[in-house]
Protein backbone atom coordinates (compact mmCIF):
# COMPACT_ATOMS: atom_id res chain seq x y z
CA UNK A 1 0.00 0.00 0.00
CA UNK A 2 1.32 3.24 -1.07
CA UNK A 3 1.10 6.70 1.80
CA UNK A 4 1.95 9.99 0.17
CA UNK A 5 4.07 12.21 2.01
CA UNK A 6 2.82 15.74 1.39
CA UNK A 7 3.95 19.27 2.32
CA UNK A 8 2.01 20.50 5.54
CA UNK A 9 0.33 23.28 5.87
CA UNK A 10 2.24 25.01 9.00
CA UNK A 11 0.25 28.70 9.03
CA UNK A 12 -2.97 29.69 8.70
CA UNK A 13 -1.97 31.46 5.17
CA UNK A 14 1.01 28.90 4.30
CA UNK A 15 1.36 28.17 0.96
CA UNK A 16 4.56 26.12 -0.01
CA UNK A 17 7.72 25.35 2.80
CA UNK A 18 11.14 24.24 2.37
CA UNK A 19 12.85 20.46 2.56
CA UNK A 20 15.66 20.79 4.77
CA UNK A 21 16.75 17.84 5.46
CA UNK A 22 15.87 14.29 4.51
CA UNK A 23 16.35 11.99 7.53
CA UNK A 24 15.97 9.04 6.49
CA UNK A 25 17.46 7.71 3.43
CA UNK A 26 15.69 6.33 -0.07
CA UNK A 27 15.13 2.82 0.45
CA UNK A 28 15.49 2.97 4.55
CA UNK A 29 12.74 1.39 6.26
CA UNK A 30 11.08 3.71 8.73
CA UNK A 31 8.73 3.05 11.48
CA UNK A 32 5.25 5.22 12.54
CA UNK A 33 6.11 7.92 14.02
CA UNK A 34 9.76 8.53 13.26
CA UNK A 35 11.13 11.81 12.03
CA UNK A 36 11.89 11.58 8.45
CA UNK A 37 12.32 15.11 6.97
CA UNK A 38 13.16 18.99 8.48
CA UNK A 39 10.46 21.36 6.90
CA UNK A 40 11.05 25.43 6.82
CA UNK A 41 7.76 28.11 6.64
CA UNK A 42 7.65 31.48 6.73
CA UNK A 43 6.66 30.67 11.24
CA UNK A 44 8.76 27.87 11.62
CA UNK A 45 10.84 24.79 11.29
CA UNK A 46 9.14 21.42 11.57
CA UNK A 47 9.90 17.78 11.67
CA UNK A 48 7.25 15.75 9.93
CA UNK A 49 6.73 11.97 11.31
CA UNK A 50 6.24 8.98 8.95
CA UNK A 51 1.99 8.33 9.34
CA UNK A 52 2.93 4.87 8.73
CA UNK A 53 5.29 1.72 8.34
CA UNK A 54 7.43 1.61 4.89
CA UNK A 55 10.21 1.94 3.08
CA UNK A 56 11.23 5.51 2.00
CA UNK A 57 11.31 6.84 -1.47
CA UNK A 58 11.32 10.47 -1.54
CA UNK A 59 10.27 12.57 -4.56
CA UNK A 60 11.93 16.09 -3.95
CA UNK A 61 15.44 17.17 -2.75
CA UNK A 62 16.78 19.01 -0.05
CA UNK A 63 16.04 22.61 -0.66
CA UNK A 64 13.15 22.63 -3.18
CA UNK A 65 10.31 24.56 -2.36
CA UNK A 66 6.79 22.43 -2.21
CA UNK A 67 2.95 23.96 -1.86
CA UNK A 68 1.17 23.04 0.57
CA UNK A 69 -0.49 19.40 0.27
CA UNK A 70 2.58 18.44 -2.44
CA UNK A 71 3.69 15.05 -2.79
CA UNK A 72 7.30 14.87 -1.29
CA UNK A 73 7.73 11.58 -0.94
CA UNK A 74 5.70 8.26 -0.06
CA UNK A 75 6.13 5.06 2.00
CA UNK A 76 6.22 1.95 0.19
CA UNK A 77 5.43 -1.78 1.61
CA UNK A 78 8.66 -3.94 0.54
CA UNK A 79 9.47 -4.53 -2.34
CA UNK A 80 7.14 -2.56 -3.80
CA UNK A 81 7.41 0.13 -6.70
CA UNK A 82 6.71 4.17 -6.75
CA UNK A 83 4.20 5.38 -8.37
CA UNK A 84 4.96 6.91 -11.97
CA UNK A 85 6.40 10.05 -11.84
CA UNK A 86 3.19 12.97 -13.03
CA UNK A 87 2.95 16.28 -14.47
CA UNK A 88 1.57 18.21 -11.82
CA UNK A 89 1.54 21.82 -10.25
CA UNK A 90 2.48 20.13 -6.79
CA UNK A 91 5.53 19.20 -8.56
CA UNK A 92 8.89 20.84 -6.45
CA UNK A 93 10.55 23.70 -7.66
CA UNK A 94 13.88 25.02 -6.53
CA UNK A 95 14.61 28.68 -5.17
CA UNK A 96 15.42 30.87 -8.00
CA UNK A 97 19.52 30.98 -7.93
CA UNK A 98 20.99 34.65 -7.08
CA UNK A 99 23.72 34.68 -10.51
CA UNK A 100 22.49 34.30 -14.22
CA UNK A 101 23.90 31.22 -15.69
CA UNK A 102 25.18 30.80 -18.85
CA UNK A 103 28.01 28.01 -19.47
CA UNK A 104 27.43 24.80 -20.66
CA UNK A 105 28.83 21.84 -19.88
CA UNK A 106 28.51 17.74 -20.84
CA UNK A 107 29.21 16.67 -17.29
CA UNK A 108 26.53 18.76 -15.84
CA UNK A 109 24.14 17.85 -13.30
CA UNK A 110 21.24 17.66 -14.97
CA UNK A 111 17.94 15.95 -12.99
CA UNK A 112 19.38 12.26 -13.93
CA UNK A 113 22.94 12.99 -12.02
CA UNK A 114 22.58 12.66 -8.37
CA UNK A 115 24.07 14.78 -5.87
CA UNK A 116 25.28 14.36 -2.05
CA UNK A 117 22.53 15.95 0.81
CA UNK A 118 25.26 17.99 1.89
CA UNK A 119 25.88 19.80 -1.74
CA UNK A 120 22.05 20.07 -2.00
CA UNK A 121 22.13 21.75 1.23
CA UNK A 122 24.89 24.18 0.52
CA UNK A 123 23.27 24.57 -2.78
CA UNK A 124 20.45 26.03 -0.99
CA UNK A 125 21.86 27.69 1.38
CA UNK A 126 23.85 29.99 -1.39
CA UNK A 127 21.33 30.24 -4.29
CA UNK A 128 22.87 27.87 -6.70
CA UNK A 129 20.83 26.07 -8.99
CA UNK A 130 22.41 22.42 -8.28
CA UNK A 131 21.26 21.58 -11.75
CA UNK A 132 23.63 23.66 -13.70
CA UNK A 133 26.57 22.58 -11.69
CA UNK A 134 29.83 20.38 -13.04
CA UNK A 135 29.53 16.90 -11.19
CA UNK A 136 33.21 16.09 -10.30
CA UNK A 137 32.48 13.16 -7.56
CA UNK A 138 32.43 9.24 -6.96
CA UNK A 139 29.67 7.95 -10.18
CA UNK A 140 29.30 11.41 -11.12
CA UNK A 141 27.59 12.95 -7.83
CA UNK A 142 27.57 16.91 -7.24
CA UNK A 143 29.67 17.66 -4.08
CA UNK A 144 29.79 20.31 -1.85
CA UNK A 145 33.52 21.11 -3.44
CA UNK A 146 31.62 21.31 -6.28
CA UNK A 147 29.26 23.58 -5.77
CA UNK A 148 31.62 25.82 -3.60
CA UNK A 149 33.37 26.28 -6.86
CA UNK A 150 30.51 27.05 -8.92
CA UNK A 151 29.61 29.90 -6.63
CA UNK A 152 33.13 31.42 -6.48
CA UNK A 153 33.15 31.47 -9.84
CA UNK A 154 29.97 33.42 -10.58
CA UNK A 155 31.24 35.60 -7.17
CA UNK A 156 33.81 36.76 -9.50
CA UNK A 157 31.58 37.14 -12.67
CA UNK A 158 30.96 41.11 -13.06
CA UNK A 159 27.02 41.59 -12.46
CA UNK A 160 25.06 43.78 -14.82
CA UNK A 161 22.13 44.09 -12.86
CA UNK A 162 24.03 46.37 -10.09
CA UNK A 163 23.86 50.08 -10.62
CA UNK A 164 26.79 52.03 -11.96
CA UNK A 165 28.52 53.90 -9.67
CA UNK A 166 28.40 51.53 -6.15
CA UNK A 167 31.34 50.11 -5.44
CA UNK A 168 32.34 46.38 -5.15
CA UNK A 169 30.27 44.52 -2.63
CA UNK A 170 32.05 42.93 0.59
CA UNK A 171 29.44 40.12 0.54
CA UNK A 172 26.20 38.72 -1.31
CA UNK A 173 23.92 37.29 0.16
CA UNK A 174 20.50 35.46 -0.92
CA UNK A 175 16.97 36.31 0.51
CA UNK A 176 16.07 32.54 1.37
CA UNK A 177 14.30 30.32 3.96
CA UNK A 178 12.33 31.95 6.57
CA UNK A 179 13.48 35.31 5.72
CA UNK A 180 12.65 35.10 1.95
CA UNK A 181 9.45 33.77 3.47
CA UNK A 182 8.19 36.56 5.69
CA UNK A 183 9.60 38.71 2.81
CA UNK A 184 6.50 37.28 0.46
CA UNK A 185 4.25 37.27 3.55
CA UNK A 186 4.64 41.03 4.20
CA UNK A 187 4.64 41.92 0.47
CA UNK A 188 1.21 39.75 0.20
CA UNK A 189 -0.05 41.73 3.16
CA UNK A 190 0.77 44.81 2.06
CA UNK A 191 -0.40 44.45 -1.67
CA UNK A 192 -3.86 43.01 -0.41
CA UNK A 193 -4.80 44.88 2.38
CA UNK A 194 -5.38 48.97 2.96
CA UNK A 195 -3.31 49.65 6.06
CA UNK A 196 -4.17 52.90 8.16
CA UNK A 197 -2.45 53.39 11.53
CA UNK A 198 -3.16 55.37 14.58
CA UNK A 199 -0.75 56.57 16.99
CA UNK A 200 -1.65 56.90 21.24
CA UNK A 201 0.56 58.06 24.15
CA UNK A 202 -0.35 55.63 27.25
CA UNK A 203 0.07 56.21 30.38
CA UNK A 204 1.58 52.67 32.12
CA UNK A 205 2.90 54.59 35.39
CA UNK A 206 -0.07 52.60 37.32
CA UNK A 207 0.27 49.53 35.16
CA UNK A 208 4.20 49.01 36.03
CA UNK A 209 3.60 49.59 39.30
CA UNK A 210 0.77 46.81 39.47
CA UNK A 211 3.18 44.75 37.76
CA UNK A 212 5.91 44.72 39.49
CA UNK A 213 3.69 44.46 42.92
CA UNK A 214 1.64 41.38 41.25
CA UNK A 215 5.46 40.10 39.84
CA UNK A 216 6.63 39.94 43.82
CA UNK A 217 3.66 38.43 45.07
CA UNK A 218 3.06 36.10 42.60
CA UNK A 219 6.54 34.54 41.53
CA UNK A 220 5.82 34.95 38.28
CA UNK A 221 7.82 37.89 36.65
CA UNK A 222 5.34 39.91 34.79
CA UNK A 223 6.22 42.46 31.78
CA UNK A 224 3.77 45.69 30.21
CA UNK A 225 3.32 43.50 26.97
CA UNK A 226 1.66 40.80 29.30
CA UNK A 227 0.10 43.85 30.81
CA UNK A 228 -0.72 44.85 27.04
CA UNK A 229 -1.54 41.77 25.66
CA UNK A 230 -4.73 41.31 28.80
CA UNK A 231 -5.62 44.70 27.92
CA UNK A 232 -6.35 43.89 24.31
CA UNK A 233 -8.00 40.78 24.67
CA UNK A 234 -10.11 42.88 27.23
CA UNK A 235 -10.61 45.83 24.35
CA UNK A 236 -11.31 43.12 21.77
CA UNK A 237 -14.65 41.68 23.60
CA UNK A 238 -15.75 45.66 23.77
CA UNK A 239 -15.04 45.90 20.01
CA UNK A 240 -15.13 43.16 18.11
CA UNK A 241 -15.15 44.18 14.81
CA UNK A 242 -11.49 44.16 15.46
CA UNK A 243 -11.55 40.74 15.95
CA UNK A 244 -12.02 39.58 12.60
CA UNK A 245 -10.15 37.45 9.52
CA UNK A 246 -10.80 38.83 5.83
CA UNK A 247 -10.94 35.87 3.67
CA UNK A 248 -12.05 35.72 0.18
CA UNK A 249 -14.49 38.91 0.88
CA UNK A 250 -15.99 37.24 3.43
CA UNK A 251 -15.63 39.67 7.39
CA UNK A 252 -14.98 36.85 9.43
CA UNK A 253 -16.15 37.20 13.42
CA UNK A 254 -14.54 34.90 15.96
CA UNK A 255 -16.08 34.48 19.76
CA UNK A 256 -12.39 33.24 20.74
CA UNK A 257 -9.87 36.40 20.93
CA UNK A 258 -6.68 34.02 20.36
CA UNK A 259 -3.44 37.24 20.43
CA UNK A 260 -0.64 36.69 18.42
CA UNK A 261 2.69 37.49 20.56
CA UNK A 262 5.66 38.23 17.93
CA UNK A 263 8.72 36.85 18.72
CA UNK A 264 11.83 37.86 17.27
CA UNK A 265 14.47 35.13 16.17
CA UNK A 266 17.96 35.45 14.63
CA UNK A 267 17.01 34.98 11.37
CA UNK A 268 13.56 36.30 11.52
CA UNK A 269 10.16 36.32 13.10
CA UNK A 270 7.79 33.85 14.63
CA UNK A 271 4.34 34.39 16.12
CA UNK A 272 3.28 31.64 18.85
CA UNK A 273 -0.84 32.85 20.01
CA UNK A 274 -1.98 32.93 23.00
CA UNK A 275 -5.80 31.03 22.69
CA UNK A 276 -8.84 32.86 24.51
CA UNK A 277 -6.32 35.67 25.97
CA UNK A 278 -9.68 37.59 27.81
CA UNK A 279 -10.50 34.15 29.80
CA UNK A 280 -7.18 34.25 31.22
CA UNK A 281 -4.86 35.96 34.19
CA UNK A 282 -2.14 38.66 33.39
CA UNK A 283 -0.24 35.50 35.13
CA UNK A 284 -1.55 33.17 33.12
CA UNK A 285 -0.86 34.92 29.78
CA UNK A 286 2.82 35.50 31.19
CA UNK A 287 3.27 32.16 31.86
CA UNK A 288 2.34 30.49 28.89
CA UNK A 289 3.79 33.44 26.36
CA UNK A 290 7.61 33.07 28.13
CA UNK A 291 6.86 29.53 27.90
CA UNK A 292 5.74 29.61 24.03
CA UNK A 293 8.70 32.02 23.58
CA UNK A 294 11.48 29.76 24.76
CA UNK A 295 9.83 27.14 22.70
CA UNK A 296 9.79 29.81 19.64
CA UNK A 297 13.93 30.74 20.06
CA UNK A 298 14.59 26.30 20.59
CA UNK A 299 13.02 25.86 17.33
CA UNK A 300 10.29 23.35 19.58
CA UNK A 301 6.75 25.02 18.57
CA UNK A 302 4.26 22.83 17.43
CA UNK A 303 2.05 23.95 13.94
CA UNK A 304 -1.11 24.40 16.41
CA UNK A 305 0.52 26.75 18.30
CA UNK A 306 1.18 29.65 15.04
CA UNK A 307 -2.28 28.78 13.88
CA UNK A 308 -5.33 30.34 14.64
CA UNK A 309 -4.71 34.25 15.84
CA UNK A 310 -7.47 36.53 15.17
CA UNK A 311 -5.12 39.63 16.46
CA UNK A 312 -1.16 40.26 16.93
CA UNK A 313 0.31 41.94 19.40
CA UNK A 314 4.32 43.19 18.41
CA UNK A 315 6.16 45.10 20.88
CA UNK A 316 9.42 46.47 20.39
CA UNK A 317 11.09 48.10 23.55
CA UNK A 318 14.02 50.29 22.06
CA UNK A 319 12.40 52.89 19.44
CA UNK A 320 9.39 54.97 20.80
CA UNK A 321 7.55 53.81 18.17
CA UNK A 322 6.73 52.17 14.92
CA UNK A 323 4.20 51.51 12.32
CA UNK A 324 3.37 47.50 12.47
CA UNK A 325 2.30 45.53 9.33
CA UNK A 326 -0.76 43.71 9.39
CA UNK A 327 -0.37 39.31 9.73
CA UNK A 328 -2.06 38.49 6.50
CA UNK A 329 -5.81 37.99 6.66
CA UNK A 330 -6.02 39.67 10.24
CA UNK A 331 -7.88 43.29 10.52
CA UNK A 332 -5.71 44.47 12.83
CA UNK A 333 -2.25 44.35 14.98
CA UNK A 334 -0.50 46.63 17.91
CA UNK A 335 2.77 47.75 18.05
CA UNK A 336 4.11 49.09 21.52
CA UNK A 337 6.97 50.94 21.67
CA UNK A 338 9.65 51.70 24.98
CA UNK A 339 8.20 52.87 28.02
CA UNK A 340 10.10 55.83 29.36
CA UNK A 341 9.57 58.50 31.43
CA UNK A 342 8.34 62.07 30.53
CA UNK A 343 6.93 65.40 31.42
CA UNK A 344 3.33 65.71 31.11
CA UNK A 345 0.42 68.40 31.70
CA UNK A 346 -1.98 67.30 34.01
CA UNK A 347 -4.64 69.85 35.79
CA UNK A 348 -2.23 72.76 34.60
CA UNK A 349 0.76 71.12 36.19
CA UNK A 350 3.82 69.52 34.24
CA UNK A 351 4.58 65.96 36.36
CA UNK A 352 6.76 63.25 35.48
CA UNK A 353 4.76 59.83 33.96
CA UNK A 354 5.64 56.64 32.44
CA UNK A 355 4.77 56.69 28.72
CA UNK A 356 4.85 54.36 26.33
CA UNK A 357 3.21 55.04 22.22
CA UNK A 358 1.54 52.26 21.00
CA UNK A 359 0.81 51.85 17.15
CA UNK A 360 -3.13 50.19 16.04
CA UNK A 361 -2.81 49.05 12.34
CA UNK A 362 -5.76 48.41 10.74
CA UNK A 363 -7.22 46.98 7.92
CA UNK A 364 -9.42 50.18 6.21
CA UNK A 365 -11.41 47.43 4.24
CA UNK A 366 -12.60 46.00 7.68
CA UNK A 367 -11.98 48.99 10.11
CA UNK A 368 -13.20 52.26 9.78
CA UNK A 369 -11.35 54.90 11.87
CA UNK A 370 -14.21 55.75 14.08
CA UNK A 371 -14.09 52.13 15.06
CA UNK A 372 -10.18 51.91 15.28
CA UNK A 373 -10.54 54.88 17.62
CA UNK A 374 -12.78 53.20 20.14
CA UNK A 375 -10.68 49.95 20.68
CA UNK A 376 -7.87 52.90 21.16
CA UNK A 377 -9.92 54.51 23.91
CA UNK A 378 -10.82 51.33 25.20
CA UNK A 379 -7.13 50.21 25.93
CA UNK A 380 -6.15 53.49 27.18
CA UNK A 381 -8.77 53.05 29.95
CA UNK A 382 -7.70 49.86 30.99
CA UNK A 383 -4.06 50.58 30.57
CA UNK A 384 -4.38 54.01 32.66
CA UNK A 385 -6.96 52.31 34.98
CA UNK A 386 -5.22 48.65 34.99
CA UNK A 387 -6.88 47.23 38.77
CA UNK A 388 -9.39 45.91 36.82
CA UNK A 389 -6.79 43.57 34.56
CA UNK A 390 -5.45 41.85 37.49
CA UNK A 391 -8.47 41.07 39.06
Amino acid sequence: MVDQIVMPRLGDFMTEGTILKWNKSLGEKVGQGEVIVEIESEKLNYELEAGSDGVLHTIANEGDVVPVDGVIGYLLSEGEAPPAPQESSSLPTRPDSRRAVSKTSDKRSGPGIPSTPGARKLAAKLGVDIEQVTATGPRGRVIEADVRSFAESQDSAPDSSVPRGLPAASSTDAISGMRKSIADHMRTSLSNTAQLSFFMDLDVTEAQKLRKTNSSKGGTTLSLAHVLTKACATALKRNPALNTILLNGDILGFDEVNVGVAVALTDGLIVPVVRNADDKSIEEIATETNDLADRAKAGTLNPDEVLGGTFTISVLGVVDGFTPILNSGQSAILGVGRSIEKPVVRNGKVIVREMATVSLTVDHQVIDGAVASSFMRRLQQLVEHPGSLFK
